[in-house]
């Protein structure tokens, strides 16, 4: 988009191809709002919005800072660990999206308090393990800090004071140690008389002399009492004189208060109402639209003031001042969102979780300032001498349109406008660095040498091996390894052929980088860039990626376990991003290629795993070796075909899985572990042509699959011998679990055994009739399964399943067979 606006479209320049965090200001009615709604459709950067309070995340279409973050509440001096205290954990999604991040917005900057700020600095740390500043996030700020300010309490201002200049979000650590743009938005779109500016500009910037408050005070009215026909609304500094002037005007009219409720579903909580849910109106009733209507006629806007003409069952009727006809009200959604990532493409997306349907009405004879914010009005009545924080009367006088539309229930004294030093102190330095062009050209080329270092930097890499590989040195004697290769051999050809080799094109590319030129932009680069990527692409495949794809770890030390697990994921995390980063650069460098590389690829990595059986089998489980050479050639045809590399055509663990299974329909192809929806229609034909094929000339009709993996077997053997020895009989320990409301995912965890061995164990309690099956199969899938079961005798557990479909678990089946046995 292109801005005849120059502060907006620099913004937006500084934000696209930078990755500077960007502070844009303006005085009120600037179009900061209309800026954010513009950035989220356009913005190629995975992007998250947030705002400090719950009314201004509904407004901004996002969720809160404390909420997204799960921060806790209270003041968080630096020193403190905050995150420890609360044992803060994030869902495994919410890792997801942080880890992919590019752009956290934060409205309502104005707002948010120092240590928050650098709280949430700690959180995207921790969770991207990138210790730079936000961990590598860019921030878009957006806020007018002579507006609403942060609310600290004395108590919690005594604890931050000895580290913070101000509560403010300019004092935080973090953004003193990154390069913030400030942006200053000139042109006002919400007033157009001159003289109404400069006075707002006046007060706004701690310039009022005694002329210009002299000018203010003649919209100073005593005793004035408008009809309610004019439609004037009175801001107030306190919720309570608000609400008292609406209860009483509500109670001085005529006829009988019709309640309308609020119609919520899923999550909504109480303190981001956008309006009363029970709402009280009588025709006649002076009210406020708090909402923009969606319709292509636009009839109303958030902050538009009119009266109740008429009210029915399913619509109020409302006119408004200068309007011909009124406007049928009807009821209006909000919705309440969490961001998650969309498992088809990985992107992060809105999800919505509770919506508040409710007319979007409000009592408007008063409001408060604070809740005026962001909202403008043709006449409204300023009650500001009880003004107690900085920035309210700017933002009471800000919301009127024009000063003739401006009353003053009493004159303003200089006492009332107050003002902050320190705000004012740091917007002098933000003007005298303003942002420029060639500030921009500068910022975008250190952005895209930075990204460029980054991507060919394999130092973590080379650290996640040599931890693994340590561990398992150290408890080679009670572990059990599959598909690790030498390991020993691995990590000296990585060291050599991969990390030492990138330090060194690292100081090549640091050689040629210009500041006159954009790495994107120049040849040189392209060229080296290129043929680094085949490299890179190569000896990833030839060295790494067959044992970061292939290995497993087994023990019966559950603390061992958990250590090579996370050890083997970090490994194949770093890898699989490593190898995408380096391979976006095959054609030449482009910033949002490369971060939209690592942002899938580490999504990827850490993707719930579709639907699938609770087995997975290993190379040693395969009965059908030529069936497997024939896959592993396949794909070997697939990935030189298409120019990537094997792993990104196909998994060998879901090569093994087909060779074991033998699917020769679609519906048991996607049954199978790693098969997903855009697999099985890219290769779904194929693979199973091939494998109907081999099952043709071989004569197989009927698949026999190995009960357990040997090594699963082998190990959960060994738990229950261990458990039995301990407390007894095993399965009287799982029924007793159970009984106490805990899940089947639950005790596995509890007990340290596989799912199936769980549900075997409650089978036997089913088919001894002491558990009623309706406790874990739903009437409709037992009925189901008991039709396809009766059909032919001795139908293997996946048979049912294919014939049942996806929906049915194997632990179903597993339940139902039982409860057929108890019957005989």
């Amino acid at each position: 988009m292109t801005y005849d606006n120059p502060e907006l479209q620099l913004a937006e320049e500084f934000l696209h191809h930078t990755g500077c965090h960007i502070f844009l200001t303006g005085k009120a009615g600037t179009g900061k709002t209309t800026f954010l709604h513009n950035i989220r459709k356009k913005t190629a950067k995975r992007m998250v919005v947030t705002a400090p309070t719950g009314v201004a995340a509904i407004n901004a279409g996002g969720v809160t800072l404390h909420s997204f973050f799960q921060l806790p509440f209270g003041p968080f001096p630096p020193g403190s660990d905050p995150l420890a205290r609360e044992n803060h954990r994030l869902s495994k999604e919410k890792r997801n999206i942080i880890k992919s991040l590019d752009l956290l917005v934060i409205d309502e900057i104005s707002m948010v308090r120092a240590d928050l700020l650098d709280l949430v600095d700690m959180v995207l740390r921790r969770y991207r393990r990138f210790d730079i500043p936000f961990g590598g996030v860019q921030l878009l700020m957006i806020g007018d800090l002579h507006q609403l300010s942060p609310v600290v309490k004395e108590a919690e201002w005594q604890l931050l004071r000895p580290h913070y200049d101000s509560p403010y979000f300019f004092s935080c650590r973090a953004l003193s140690q990154a390069e913030l743009v400030p942006i200053e938005l000139k042109h006002i779109y919400r007033q157009s008389d001159t003289t109404f500016i400069e006075l707002l500009n006046r007060v706004r910037d701690n310039k009022l002399d005694a002329a210009s408050l002299e000018q203010l005070n003649k919209r100073y009215i005593p005793d004035f009492s408008p009809a309610d026909e004019e439609g004037y609304i009175t801001l107030s500094t306190h919720n309570n004189s608000a609400d008292a002037i609406n209860a009483t005007k509500l109670k001085e009219l005529a006829g009988t208060s019709r309640h309308f409720n609020a119609e919520l579903d899923g999550e909504f909580p109480e303190h981001i109402y956008p309006t009363a849910a029970a709402l009280h109106l009588k025709v006649g009733a002076q009210v406020m639209f708090v909402k923009n209507d969606t319709a292509p006629e636009k009839r109303y806007f958030n902050g538009k003031i009119g009266r109740v003409v008429k009210m029915s069952e399913k619509n109020i009727e409302v006119s408004c001042p200068d309007d011909l006809e009124t406007i049928v009200v009807e009821r209006a959604k909000w919705e309440n969102i969490e961001y998650t990532i969309d498992p088809e493409n990985a992107e992060i997306s809105q999800n919505t979780i509770g919506t508040f349907a409710q007319y979007p009405l409000k009592l408007a004879w008063a409001i408060t300032i604070h809740k005026s914010q962001g909202l403008t009005f043709d006449r409204a009545i300023i009650d500001a001498q009880a003004a107690f924080a900085h920035g309210q009367v700017y933002v009471a006088l800000s919301r009127c349109r024009t000063l003739e539309g401006m009353v003053l229930s009493a004159p303003l004294t200089p006492s009332a406008i107050k003002t902050d030093h320190t705000v004012n102190r740091f917007i002098k330095e933000a003007e005298q660095r303003k942002p420029t062009a060639e500030q921009l050209a500068t910022a975008t080329t250190r952005y895209q040498q930075r990204l460029l270092m980054d991507c060919f930097n394999f130092r973590m890499l080379g650290t996640r091996l040599g931890r693994l590989v340590s561990l398992i040195n150290r408890y080679e004697s009670v572990i059990q390894l599959v598909g690790a290769g030498d390991l020993k051999e691995i990590q000296q050809q990585t060291n050599k052929d991969i990390c030492a080799v990138g330090e060194n094109f690292q100081r090549q590319l640091h050689s040629l980088f210009s500041s006159e030129l954009q790495p994107s932009e120049d040849p040189t680069i392209t060229d080296r860039l290129k043929k680094a990527a085949s490299y890179f692409q190569g000896k990833f495949a030839e060295i790494l990626m067959p044992t970061v794809e292939n290995i497993l770890a087994e023990t019966d030390n559950k603390e061992i376990r958990k250590q090579l697990n996370n050890s083997i994921s970090q490994l194949r995390e770093e890898a699989v991003v490593k190898l995408a980063a380096v391979s976006s650069c095959a054609h030449g460098f482009s910033p949002a290629d490369y971060l939209r590389a690592l942002s899938t690829a580490e999504i990827a990595t850490t993707a719930p795993r579709p639907k699938a059986p609770s087995i997975t089998y290993t190379e040693a489980d395969v009965g059908h070796p030529e069936l497997f050479d024939a896959l592993k050639t396949w794909r070997k045809e697939k990935a030189a075909t298409k120019g990537v590399q094997l792993f990104q055509i196909m998994h060998q663990k879901t090569l093994v899985q087909i060779a074991v299974h033998l699917p020769d329909n679609l519906t048991a192809l996607k049954g199978i572990h790693g098969i997903g929806k855009k697999m099985a229609a890219d290769y779904g034909e194929e693979l199973i042509g091939l494998v109907g094929d081999y099952r043709k000339a071989h004569g197989i009709t009927t698949v026999t699959l190995p009960d357990m993996p040997m090594l699963q077997l082998a190990m959960d053997a060994k738990k229950e011998k261990a458990a039995k020895e301990q407390v007894g009989d095993t399965k009287e320990t799982t029924i007793t679990l159970f009984r106490q409301g805990k899940t089947i995912a639950q005790i596995a965890r509890e007990r340290d055994l596989t799912t199936a061995t769980i549900e075997n164990h409650l089978a036997y309690y089913i088919e001894k009739g002491e558990l009623e099956i309706q406790a874990l199969v739903t009437d409709t899938d037992r009925e189901l399964i008991e039709s396809i079961a009766g059909k032919q005798e001795n139908q293997t557990m996946r048979e049912i399943r294919n014939a049942a479909g996806e929906m049915v678990s194997y632990g179903d089946i597993r339940f139902v067979l039982a409860y057929l046995r108890s019957k005989e």
